[in-house]
């Protein structure tokens, strides 16, 4: 048992093997230790996330050394049959990597009875364990910035179906229409863990043997996507809310995110800046957790229908507001404003930071899903990008209160500018050469247009070499991570991340610089500066 430093608030317990990291999931989901807040199990590893101010990482580490692991994992009866395309577009690539046919690879592929050993990366993104012993295939130097909608992939000796177009670096062999999330669906996630799996070739579904012993057997037929979660007000339902007249580049509901949930694959999502969007509903009177609007860059355009006071919060952006008669000014962010009715808030292109927050006073009418009303970009959980011509419902404000206006934050990053980011060391700053974690707090690294709410993808002139060549298993990621994929360009991991990946973490944004990571602009220059050395844990 190793335990690698993560952050502040995070650490890492490696194990042997598979089966000892479910063996001391089992036992820390049965005996909890307080403080305890997530745990994001992997194929040999388990990411805790804790509260520092009730457990310490000397406390965590203590205990969970002292645990004894035994007894064996029970599985499912359930057998899920997934019917597969086998056209992907890596298909021939894999079967050069394993030394034999396309053919054969679909044979052993649909040979096997997988099992679900874990899930993360997404909601409904199952790790598939138990396959052929043939499969052993490195993800791609550089992971796609799209994969499809029910993609059959290939990692390391793990499959697996990504539930909804994503971001990975899996290599694709085929492509089912059976649907892996669906919110639905009582259990959304149609694969759970210890469910069993079985591929088959959908070309040849007519000789698929039947029957399926003494198990019993899940019938899966192809659903429908997810059932959209926009809140869809029109102006005749609603007389106190405000229009979308424009949208900008995207603006999303966000709130302090749906913690709890990694154990559907769930990410906590939230806004990229909490601490302007706290700042936002103080403004107007509401509690400090009330969902907001997110916007990145400029653009969004808010009419109200009756009278609303709002606020905005965030990057330093241009405000206009517009009479129906015609008369515009320019208004402060970081205050409350008045809006009788017919008015128009304009938000202009940010001249510093990238993300803007727009509270109003009562708050937004909008509905949770999964305990938040959170947007996850990647998961494609909570309520849908505004719409221009929607209206967004607001409730009836308990009280009058407003704030004061506050001073904006002061060295919010622009283009071209460079940004330091606190950062520490771990958990695989050693899969890394000497050279490579000097050169990471070395060198500057610029945001690329590719950049989005999962993570800021970043370029610099040299990039990181490994030390460690060979695949790293899943693990757990946390907000703010360093991961780094075979071509050593990093990727900052921002609100919307995947839970799990398999490509190695030099370091983790430290927890009181990750509101100003959400607020780095694409064309900005990042500098990390490492507050901590990378030394393993001991009990």
């Amino acid at each position: 048992m190793r335990f690698l430093p993560v952050n502040s608030q995070a650490l890492m317990v490696e194990m042997a093997d598979l089966g000892q990291t479910l063996a001391l999931l089992a036992s820390l989901q049965a005996r909890p230790i307080p403080g305890v807040r997530e745990l994001v199990p992997a194929a040999r590893t388990i990411l805790v996330q804790f509260a520092p101010h009730l457990v310490s990482a000397a406390a965590l580490v203590r205990e969970i050394a002292g645990r004894e692991l035994g007894g064996n994992v029970q599985r499912s009866d359930v057998l899920v049959q997934i019917p597969v395309r086998y056209d992907g577009e890596d298909l021939a690539e894999v079967a050069q990597i394993l030394g034999v046919s396309a053919e054969e690879v679909v044979r052993r592929h649909t040979g096997s009875e997988w099992s679900v050993a874990f899930t993360g990366f997404a909601p409904g993104f199952a790790y598939l364990a138990g396959g052929d012993p043939i499969f052993n295939v490195p993800r791609r130097a550089t992971p796609r910035t799209r994969v499809p909608a029910g993609a059959v992939a290939l990692a390391g000796s793990f499959s697996a179906v990504y539930p909804q177009a994503s971001p990975g670096g899996w290599q694709i062999i085929g492509v089912t229409d059976t649907a892996m999330w669906d919110l639905s669906r009582d259990l959304p996630a149609l694969l759970q863990p210890g469910y069993r799996v079985r591929f088959v070739d959908a070309a040849a579904l007519e000789n698929l043997a039947a029957g399926a012993g003494d198990s019993r057997e899940l019938k899966v037929n192809v659903s429908e996507s997810a059932k959209r979660q926009a809140q869809e007000a029109t102006e005749s339902e609603a007389k106190n809310g405000l229009k979308v007249r424009a949208t900008g580049l995207l603006t999303v509901f966000q709130d302090l995110g749906r913690h709890g949930q990694a154990g559907q694959g769930v990410s906590a999502s939230g806004a990229m800046d909490q601490g302007a969007l706290k700042a936002a509903n103080r403004l107007v009177g509401n509690a400090s957790d009330r969902p907001a609007l997110e916007t990145v860059g400029g653009g969004l355009a808010l009419q109200s229908l009756g009278e609303q006071v709002v606020a905005i919060t965030g990057a330093d952006a241009p405000l206009t507001l517009a009479t129906p008669d015609g008369r515009e000014w320019a208004v402060p962010g970081h205050a409350p404003l008045a809006l009788a009715d017919g008015d128009t808030l304009r938000i202009g292109q940010p001249v510093a930071g990238a993300r803007c927050y727009v509270a109003v006073r009562g708050g937004y009418a909008v509905d949770n899903v999964l305990g938040s009303a959170s947007t996850d970009t990647l998961a494609h959980v909570g309520p849908e990008a505004l719409r221009v011509g929607q209206v967004l419902a607001v409730n009836t404000a308990a009280h009058a209160i407003v704030g004061e206006a506050m001073q904006p934050p002061a060295g919010l990053p622009a283009a071209g500018q460079d940004v330091v980011l606190d950062v520490t060391l771990g958990p695989r700053t050693d899969w890394f050469t000497p050279e490579a974690v000097a050169l990471l707090a070395g060198q500057r690294w610029q945001v690329t247009p590719q950049s989005n709410r999962v993570g800021l993808r970043l370029a610099g002139d040299v990039a990181l070499a490994r030390a460690i060549p060979h695949e790293l298993p899943s693990e757990g990621t946390p907000l703010g991570a360093i991961q780094v994929p075979a071509s050593g360009q990093p990727v900052l991991f921002l609100a919307d991340h995947p839970l799990t990946g398999g490509y190695p973490v030099i370091g983790c944004v430290a927890p009181h610089h990750l509101d100003l990571a959400g607020q780095i602009p694409v064309g900005a220059w990042i500098r990390f500066n490492p507050i901590r050395s990378f030394e393993e844990l001991t009990p």
